[in-house]
């Protein structure tokens, strides 16, 4: 009855003047009914009235009905973006308020944003439900999770929130092996399993709280792994990919036409198969690590191809 009667309100404030038969074959239920709510929410204290005659119908008195003027239409768009950009999170629950707010404002909304969380087969689709379900209703996640080196291991972990960064999905949870926030990418989550078992972050101490907090806000991220800035030279063949990875800030045309970049890195495989992708027309100057770990996996794939000579 509860969504009936904050219905009836809705409808009022947005058409006016509605007759009790049309609210009546709206809800499916009787005159008498609809008539039963405008008393339950005079009695409310909602300023409700019903009128007979040619142009008689429910209403609301013009005191309660919300002015939208004012929001302006560039806020009325700003508002229903924002909802259809949480509808490509998979929050399918705003569809009706969507709905309901573009005929208030009598404004169409439009799809500014596509996000889709599967890849092309479509099988990581449930584990994003899976991690989204237990972000919101605060549930242990159990999962096996390989580490920078191939190492596995099972952890138990209180999630926080999912973020996309850089190129990858990552998890940020409280661990309880580690007794820490910790930051996990999400295609090294195997075997993913949401318990039965709530967690209250009121159970965490204040420092583990603190690194919790900075997390969610987006400050202090800890990955914990190496950072570096890394400068590269790439020939000038490969303008066309070069602008197409890396921001104009961070490139400098040199005089023979050649490309140096210099940018911040979280240093990972990624970033090594990102480096080898350019082949012979990318060079590492710096730092000397990174230099020295292409060049021992391109020994590697150099060793392998010669056994098969």
């Amino acid at each position: 009855m509860l969504d009936r009667l904050l219905a009836i309100i809705y409808i009022l404030m947005n058409k006016g003047n509605v007759t009790a038969k049309e609210l009546a074959g709206r809800f499916e239920v009787s005159t008498r009914t609809i008539y039963r709510d405008v008393e339950h929410l005079s009695m409310a204290g909602i300023p409700i009235y019903a009128t007979k005659g040619k142009n008689g119908g429910i209403r609301l008195t013009e005191q309660f009905v919300l002015d939208k003027r004012l929001v302006s239409k560039e806020e009325q768009q700003e508002i229903l973006a924002a909802l259809v950009s949480l509808q490509e999170t998979g929050a399918q629950e705003n569809a009706e308020t969507l709905k309901k707010l573009g005929e208030f404002f009598k404004v169409d909304s439009f799809q500014w944003v596509s996000i889709d969380f599967s890849d092309w087969s479509g099988r990581r689709q449930e584990l994003y439900g899976q991690l989204k379900e237990a972000v919101l209703q605060k549930k242990k996640i159990r999962f096996d999770y390989y580490g920078q080196y191939g190492e596995m291991a099972s952890r138990t972990v209180w999630p926080v929130q999912l973020l996309f960064k850089e190129y990858t999905w990552y998890l940020r949870a409280f661990c309880e092996s580690r007794g820490a926030i910790r930051m996990f990418k999400v295609m090294r989550m195997k075997r993913v399993e949401v318990l039965d078992e709530n967690f209250s972050y009121a159970e965490i101490t204040d420092e583990e709280r603190a690194d919790k907090e900075s997390c969610v806000t987006h400050e202090n991220i800890n990955y914990n792994e190496v950072h570096a800035e890394i400068h590269l030279l790439i020939d000038k063949t490969e303008a066309y990919r070069v602008y197409d990875r890396f921001e104009e800030e961070n490139i400098t045309v040199l005089k023979n036409g050649d490309f140096l970049i210099k940018s911040w890195y979280l240093v990972d495989d990624w970033v090594y198969g990102m480096i080898l992708s350019f082949g012979p027309a990318a060079e590492v100057l710096e730092p000397a690590f990174v230099r020295d770990e292409i060049n021992h996996r391109i020994a590697g794939m150099q060793k392998r191809y010669a056994e098969d000579l």
